[in-house]
């Protein structure tokens, strides 16, 4: 792909993070904030959504594109699943933790608290959320966090309510699950900063680790999303939405730049074609005795086929705009929205079963000459006709350049498009919740994930690369009630919460059924010499496979626990005398090919450490 100069197009962006919060109840509500299976719903219900108007009457034009699309949504209820989540029942007082929680970003991010915080109503109709809008509030505002090219800004931190979550995309619906829906969630938007794809990404990591920083925030897949707001001079503000790994911010910069660059060509060769959008048209006959598959299949389900011709568009539909993604691409994205399965279209024809024939009497139904492109599309007739205006006003649109939208983010750091941006009417006032007053004083800046890490090698003695690993993995936490509230030795602590337990993971053993407290039993118990370090990995493992279990109880079931001073001795005594030859001969270098048999005759009841001490000792009696 083109290399660009960022600085020279213009290129300016910004990011909105969306970080669930890690608190007991719910931001409306008290259900739990747990996630369940599908499979444990104990019922469903079903909803139609609709867009209202806003204070002044308006209607959000994205919600609106939404509702066109007729849509059913069904919700997997649980047992804990409460009214306010089936809007049955008004919400309750804004959660109390999670205030703390967003107070405690606030302070780290350098932000203002606002002097009363006030709940608002986001419409949102792609059925995410039961009432159809999306419950939003306003928390600080103008902070900073720096980066290498510079600082950026911090426009603002909104607390919000998480939506629902996606079990199953439907031809007419989407089925979801209620388990996520009302989660605390906290929204952090940056101001337009950011210059380049790489400092794009550098923001972004830095917001991530000061909120990892609180220990107050879910952790693993999902918890956390990015959208990206791009555009350069001569394009539009595009936002990205859905953004789940840090790894693909930068590449998805890339990509955008390069798309708008692409559409700004593309307007540029059109206009010199003096280029333009013709009329929509029903060309089933054309297809009537067609061997394409596609076509056949919905003409047979009495379908019919719509066309658009495109004058002037020869070669540019098919113009790449990003990797293996073209304009015609971006036709078919918005074909989409309204039911068909996509669009053909004559820069790629004939294929698909379509014939030369076929083009050319297509060709011939709509009046395209050979500097024209035609797109059609093959579904049942209301869809057909919805599709095809689609593609056509997403055609018209190229003879502008680039159009401003929301986008989703593919996994290969593409993008497709979603639906048009949401404008001011998509906002209005929630009378069901009183104001807040908002107390920074009330809560304390919490200990950079940096200064942990460095804190951890100054009073711990861990090594930078396992201080730094501890420090910002998810068993944090863990690592340092065993450190400062057992007595743990920090290196068995860091080496077990990391080390151990990804071993165990890699070996196919059930670390997602370990519990804190297996963990910390097993410590304790290493801690209080009842057995030996080196026996850490195998007590997890059977806890493990035995959840019920206690640490004790796998200990004493495995007969690992430990030897005592006496017995050690009397075993290490009982090698050296068995080796007393060599030991006379070599001294203290038969130290480590006796040291392995020790180790064996104990049977891991011991640990190293002592037994090393007990056989150095002995072979200095017979030196």
């Amino acid at each position: 792909m083109t290399r660009h100069d960022y600085e020279d197009l213009g290129l300016v962006a910004g990011l909105e993070i969306h970080q669930q919060l890690d608190t007991e109840t719910k931001l409306f509500c008290g259900c739990p904030t747990e996630l369940r299976e599908p499979e444990d719903a104990e019922r469903r219900f079903t909803r139609y959504l609709h867009p209202t108007k806003s204070e002044l009457g308006e209607i959000d034009e994205a919600a609106l594109e939404e509702s066109q699309v007729d849509r059913e949504f069904e919700y997997l209820a649980y047992d804990s699943t409460c009214l306010v989540e089936e809007d049955d029942e008004p919400p309750h007082r804004l959660d109390e933790e999670a205030q703390e929680v967003v107070l405690e970003i606030a302070q780290l991010l350098d932000m203002d608290a606002v002097d009363q915080a006030h709940v608002m109503r986001k419409i949102v109709v792609d059925g995410s959320n039961t009432s159809g809008f999306q419950r939003s509030t306003l928390m600080a505002t103008d902070g900073e966090i720096d980066t290498s090219e510079g600082s950026v800004g911090i426009e603002d931190l909104m607390l919000e309510e998480e939506s629902a979550q996606r079990v199953e995309e439907r031809e007419d619906g989407v089925l979801y699950s209620l388990d996520r829906l009302g989660i605390p969630l906290v929204e952090i938007g940056t101001k337009p900063d950011i210059r380049s794809p790489e400092q794009a990404r550098e923001a972004a990591e830095t917001i991530g680790m000061l909120l990892r920083s609180t220990g107050r925030v879910k952790r693993g897949l999902g918890t956390i999303r990015q959208d990206v707001n791009i555009s350069i001079a001569e394009g539009a503000r595009v936002e990205v939405k859905g953004v789940q790994s840090l790894d693909d911010i930068d590449d998805l910069v890339r990509n955008e730049v390069h798309r708008q660059v692409r559409l700004l060509e593309i307007r540029d060769d059109l206009r010199e074609r003096d280029a333009e959008v013709g009329e929509v048209a029903d060309v089933t006959e054309v297809f009537a005795d067609t061997d394409s598959g596609v076509i056949r299949g919905a003409l047979d389900s009495g379908g019919k086929v719509t066309a658009v011709p495109l004058y002037g568009f020869d070669g540019l539909v098919g113009a790449e705009i990003q990797p293996d993604r073209r304009l015609g691409t971006e036709l078919s994205d918005h074909a989409k929205r309204h039911g068909a399965g996509g669009i053909f279209h004559t820069d790629e024809l004939p294929a698909y079963g379509v014939t030369e024939d076929e083009v050319t009497d297509l060709r011939e139904a709509v009046g395209a000459g050979e500097t024209d492109a035609v797109a059609i599309v093959a579904a049942d007739p209301e869809t057909a006709d919805l599709a095809i205006e689609a593609a056509a006003e997403r055609a018209e649109t190229a003879l502008d350049g680039v159009p401003e939208e929301t986008r989703g983010a593919n996994e290969d750091g593409t993008t497709r498009y979603l639906r048009p941006l949401p404008g001011a009417a998509r906002m209005y006032p929630e009378t069901d919740v009183p104001p807040v007053d908002p107390d920074p004083t009330a809560v304390e800046t919490p200990e950079l994930l940096t200064e942990k890490a460095e804190r951890y090698q100054s009073e711990y003695g861990l090594d930078s690369g396992l201080a730094e690993q501890v420090a910002y993995g998810k068993r944090m936490a863990l690592f340092e009630e065993a450190v400062e509230d057992l007595g743990v030795d920090p290196t068995l602590a860091a080496g077990t919460v990391e080390s151990t337990v990804t071993e165990l993971r890699r070996d196919d053993v059930p670390v997602e059924d370990l519990t804190d407290d297996h963990v910390l039993d097993t410590l304790e118990l290493v801690a209080a010499g009842e057995t030996a370090k080196g026996n850490v990995g195998e007590i997890l493992t059977v806890l493990a496979e035995n959840p019920d279990l206690t640490a004790a109880e796998a200990v004493e079931r495995e007969g690992l626990g430990s030897a005592g001073d006496e017995e050690v001795r009397e075993a290490v005594a009982e090698v050296v005398e068995r080796n007393a030859e060599q030991v006379e001969e070599e001294g203290m270098q038969a130290f480590s090919a006796l040291m392995g048999e020790c180790m064996g005759a104990l049977g891991g009841k011991a640990d190293g450490d002592l037994v090393s001490e007990v056989l150095r000792e002995e072979i200095q009696k017979r030196a």
